[in-house]
């Protein structure tokens, strides 16, 4: 088995943050363009719902197997050409002709941003040392940043010159890859290239199952609730009067107060363990959900803050502790909680447009900021990790 390094590789861990920076950058673009995306193309609150709903279903879909072929073969097909995929697919959905090319922009976005998350994931132990949490937490910071400079930047752009000018942001994107195409170094290999899948999976999984299994529900659990509100609070204070750029102004404040938060609680996992984290973080989030929707005027943005903050701050401890439940299978543990975790819980995000479609959003937010109690039980079955 591959043993860790002593000391942080600070140099490749920043370029993997990179590589995730810089994929997430484009692949924010789609939510917080929802309002105008619904107004050009007459689309209801389901069919808004399905747009989100569609890339999460094959993040469900495409992660795992890539996780898989990451762990199997060493190339850096994975780890550069997803990003690629997604700069290129996401630039041009502002000149779509039609809904359904719209949605076929959207899945390419999607597949990219899959096929690049497991496999980059998998190679931060291999270069964290003994912070490994921090640096899972780092890594995850260039993702949560993204969503949250991404709406900033996108929103911006429309706003002044009309969503015929999001091709023009490809350029960007194509200096960033040149620059990690010089940088990024080969994925290291888990020796499972003789096992098959069925045997990879029971070598990885089998003595640690049920321990995945309830760390991953709690994951989709904390990522339906994310996902929920992320794709229809944009929507909700667009149709209450806020301007497309406050709007892009709220989601950024939402993801940069979970990266902020991320790094913190990788900082206090690495000395306290994962689940006290998990604890707290997970009691304090439906009352700041609630804060979100119901604080009057600008005091939304303070709602925001503190709701992206503890809804997203647990996302790099799952990925974190998955690996350390299977370290011998690193980029197929990440795709757990990364992709199948993450698109179980966005796959029902069509459910949420619909009951919004119904009842209309705040009081089903409502409902769904109350999830993270019901994980409370779910993180104590999870056994506690054993100090190194």
């Amino acid at each position: 088995m591959f043993k860790f390094k002593n000391n942080t590789d600070l140099k490749i861990i920043m370029a993997l943050t990179l590589v995730h920076f810089t994929g997430d950058f484009y692949h924010s673009f789609i939510g917080p363009l929802l309002p105008v995306l619904i107004q050009k193309y007459s689309l209801t609150l389901t069919q808004a719902g399905f747009i989100a709903g569609i890339s999460r279903f094959l993040a469900f879909v495409v992660q795992p197997p890539i996780g898989y072929l990451a762990d199997r073969y060493k190339t850096r097909v994975f780890v550069l050409g997803g990003p690629l995929i997604v700069i290129i697919s996401t630039s041009l959905v502002g000149i779509a002709p039609s809904y359904a090319v719209l949605l076929l922009l959207v899945a390419a976005s999607s597949i990219g941003s899959s096929i690049f998350h497991p496999t980059t994931a998998g190679m931060i132990s291999s270069y964290s040392g003994r912070n490994f949490a921090f640096s899972m937490s780092v890594f995850n910071m260039g993702g949560t940043l993204a969503f949250g400079l991404g709406p900033l930047f996108i929103t911006w752009l429309v706003a002044g010159y009309g969503l015929e000018a999001t091709p023009y942001t490809v350029f960007f994107g194509l200096a960033s890859m040149y620059f990690l195409f010089k940088t990024v170094p080969m994925p290291v290999g888990e020796g499972l290239s003789d096992l098959g899948l069925i045997g990879s999976i029971k070598e990885i999984f089998g003595p640690v199952w049920k321990s995945i299994i309830l760390l991953w529900l709690v994951m989709v659990l904390r990522a339906f609730v994310s996902q929920s509100f992320v794709t229809f609070f944009p929507v909700l204070y667009s149709w209450e009067g806020h301007s497309l750029i406050s709007v892009g102004l709220l989601v950024a404040i939402f993801t940069v107060a979970g990266s902020v938060s991320g790094l913190l609680a990788g900082h206090m996992a690495d000395r306290m363990g994962f689940k006290p984290v998990f604890y707290i973080t997970h009691l304090l989030t439906p009352p700041c959900m609630l804060l979100l929707i119901y604080l009057p005027g600008n005091w939304v943005y303070l709602g925001a803050m503190l709701a992206g903050f503890f809804v997203l701050a647990t996302l790099p401890l799952g990925v974190t502790m998955a690996q350390k439940l299977a370290p011998g299978g690193k980029s197929m543990a990440s795709s757990l909680m990364m992709g199948l975790a993450w698109g179980t819980g966005g796959v029902l995000t069509p459910v949420t447009g619909k009951l919004c479609d119904i009842f209309t959003i705040k009081p089903v937010l409502c409902i769904i900021a109350f999830i993270p109690f019901i994980t409370l039980w779910l993180i104590h079955r999870i056994p506690k990790e054993e100090k190194e």
